[in-house]
Formats: structure tokens, sequence, C-alpha cells
């Protein structure tokens, strides 16, 4: 079983060495990036995050509202190393640390890496764990790649109809779906990007990008289908 999550499952960590420098509690790698959002939002409810960002040491690495933290960065902030393959690719990845606007992805990373802790050694998250022989593993996406392969263009991604929906499944294989009782774009980019798995998740190359190393995938992580 292959399951996507459309967020980030850490900060960026290459680029200064550190998912948060200056600050003598920053992690070490993923899992451990994992434990600290979840042992400082503890209390929070719904595996929020809102105490993590609180906290006067990550503070200063996030863009909120009304208070960008000196140490975000500039323009879209801080990039990981498969972002910035996203980048020569075409796409348009922000900061994971940018938690503003509708582009930003940072809120759900955060309530994710709560979520990841909580499967850590019961369910495999590539590329921090090895792929398994069999059984579940988790892999970080990003919609518009499936876009991409069902041939939709830049900027018109988002599908709110069926007859659109059909249109772009019919071009990943897939027969047409069950009609929703509701369309938007999250229902239709989450059977979208169930398509673009199945019919990609034999494939070698995205299995072994060229751009991923050892201590990325041990800290950054990567996003399945950036080569």
């Amino acid at each position: 079983m292959l399951i996507g999550l459309d967020l980030s499952p850490a900060f960026p960590f290459l680029d200064h060495g550190a998912y948060f420098p200056g600050w003598h509690a920053t992690p070490d790698d993923g899992p451990a990036l994992w434990a600290l959002v979840d042992r400082l939002a503890a209390d929070d409810p719904h595996l929020s995050a809102t105490s993590f960002i609180a906290h006067s040491e990550a503070r200063r690495h996030f863009r909120q509202m009304g208070d960008c933290g000196d140490l975000f960065g500039t323009g879209r902030g801080r990039l990981r190393q498969c972002e910035a393959v996203q980048k020569e690719m075409g796409l348009s990845p922000y900061s994971s640390f940018n938690l503003v606007g509708a582009a930003q992805v940072g809120k759900s990373s955060l309530t994710g890496m709560r979520v990841l802790h909580r499967l850590c050694g019961a369910v495999p998250v590539w590329p921090f764990d090895p792929l398994p022989a069999s059984g579940p593993v988790i892999v970080e996406i990003y919609t518009s790649l499936a876009a991409r392969a069902a041939g939709i263009r830049a900027g018109r991604s988002k599908m709110r109809d069926g007859a659109a929906l059909d249109a772009a499944l019919a071009a990943l294989g897939c027969r047409p779906h069950a009609p929703l009782a509701r369309y938007n774009d999250h229902a239709t980019d989450a059977l979208l990007s169930t398509a673009w798995l199945r019919a990609v998740a034999e494939n070698p190359a995205l299995w072994q990008p060229s751009g991923l190393t050892d201590e990325i995938a041990r800290t950054e992580g990567w996003t399945f289908g950036c080569i």
C-alpha cells in the first residue's frame, strides 16, 4: 500500500546544517524533529501545533500572520533540496516555514509531523525509512505532479467537476470515477493523486532520484516523483 501525504515531512536542513540553527534543541534527523514538534505541542487539540510555533526559539524561523521571524529568510523562505529540484521542474514550491497565504504548507506539515511521530516504527516513511518488502509505506507527494502527468496545464490543476476529473483519470489509464456527493479541488486532487501513484509506483527511477543522498534521506526527506 502506497500512501501519499501532501505535506512536508521535515524542514530544510542542508542549507544551514540544522533545522533551527542557533537553537540548542534543534534535532538531528526527521524522527527526532517529529518528536520535538509533538512534545512541544502535546497539549494542543486535534494534533495542531500552535504551541510549537509560539515557542520563543521556534517562532523565529516561521512567517506567521503579522509575525515574520528574524530567521525566516527572504522571499519564499528556506527550501529543502527536493524543493530546489521542484523549481527546476517548473513547479512553484514554498518554504514549509511559511504559515501565511493559500500556498502555505507549513500548518499541515506540522500536524503531519505529529502524525508521523505516532506512526514511527509502525509504518515506514520513505526515504527516512527503507522501502519494506511488503505492507504500507508513506511518501510525500506534490499534487501538481499528478496533474502534470495527466496532461493538465500549469495553473489549471484544480478540478471542480466530474467531467474534468474523468478526463484526467483517463489520461492515467483509469476508468471513470464513481460520482461524488460534492466536488471540490481537495477531493479531485486526492482521487487524481491516487490514480497517479498507482500508475507510477513501479517506476524505479522515482525511488532513486539522482539528488537524494543518505543525509537528505535522513534529515529533509524527498518528494516522490521529483527527479
